[in-house]
């Protein structure tokens, strides 16, 4: 039978295909390159930051690469929750974390099948020039493996702490909505990504450094305010995206299909 006789393809289901996969994608890529730090502040070519939290002093705005993407899902968690409710972001959420783990299956796999002869120096003999950076790897399969083998306990970390915020985020939209109903998106979204990633930024350090690695406890709370910082910033920021990207699904769906789906994900 045809996709259209089933209405696979309708405007509902078709926004939530798209962004459900917006919302996947960014989250797996997120994970997977999370492993670079990078510092903001030499991004706006700006001197570190020389700040103190607990006692720890000399921090500065070096935060994971993965940052760069999360705003898109704190985004699309908002979107899917107003359109679709508590059940199709728990889904999406749920499914995400199995497909996260699935790549880090395959990643493990694929750095634990021997290389061939040629691989890991291969890049030597292709007339890279000498300042190319890929000439200060001495070995592909070494590097291959210390930026893709991420230690358990960082995944263990990052997938607890997405959940968690997940949850978080979508009890608090909802309480908001149900006191305030349609007016102040401004205020169910960005409210609700302010707490949920207040949590995710320590439990996914206290987990990952505190217990896994033996930090101290005022360093992980000292990295972790940094960071929030630059979350509750962003979160700020991306706000008026939001009500952009609300007015080009109203303009898609209509404004009967929009308003029954809103109803709908309220319960």
């Amino acid at each position: 039978m045809s996709l259209s006789k089933h209405n696979y393809l309708n405007k509902e289901n078709t926004l939530f295909y798209i962004l459900g996969g917006i919302f996947i994608s960014n989250a797996i890529l997120a994970e997977l390159i999370g492993v670079k730090i990078f510092s903001i502040e030499h991004l706006f070519g700006l001197d570190p930051v020389n700040m103190t939290f607990f006692g720890k002093s000399g921090l500065s705005f070096s935060l994971t690469t993965g940052v760069i993407l999360w705003p898109v899902v704190f985004i699309m968690t908002d979107i899917i929750n107003e359109y679709y409710g508590p059940k199709g972001i728990k889904f999406l959420s749920y499914f995400t974390v199995v497909l996260i783990l699935y790549s880090f299956l395959a990643i493990t796999l694929a750095i634990h099948v021997p290389p061939a002869d040629f691989w890991p120096k291969s890049h030597l003999s292709t007339g890279l020039s000498p300042g190319d950076y890929r000439n200060g790897v001495a070995n592909y399969d070494s590097a291959f493996h210390l930026v893709f083998g991420q230690g358990l306990y960082i995944i263990i970390g990052s997938v607890v702490a997405f959940l968690v915020s997940q949850v978080i985020d979508v009890y608090i939209f909802h309480k908001i909505k149900q006191r305030t109903g349609e007016k102040t998106m401004w205020m169910r979204s960005t409210g609700s990504t302010l707490v949920s990633q207040l949590i995710d930024s320590f439990v996914v350090l206290f987990i990952a450094f505190y217990i896994g690695a033996g930090w101290d406890m005022r360093l992980v709370l000292a990295i972790g305010f940094v960071n929030y910082i630059y979350k509750f910033t962003i979160a700020i920021l991306v706000t008026p995206l939001l009500y952009v990207i609300h007015n080009i699904i109203e303009k898609f769906l209509g404004e009967e299909i929009a308003e029954r789906l809103k109803r709908e994900a309220m319960g």
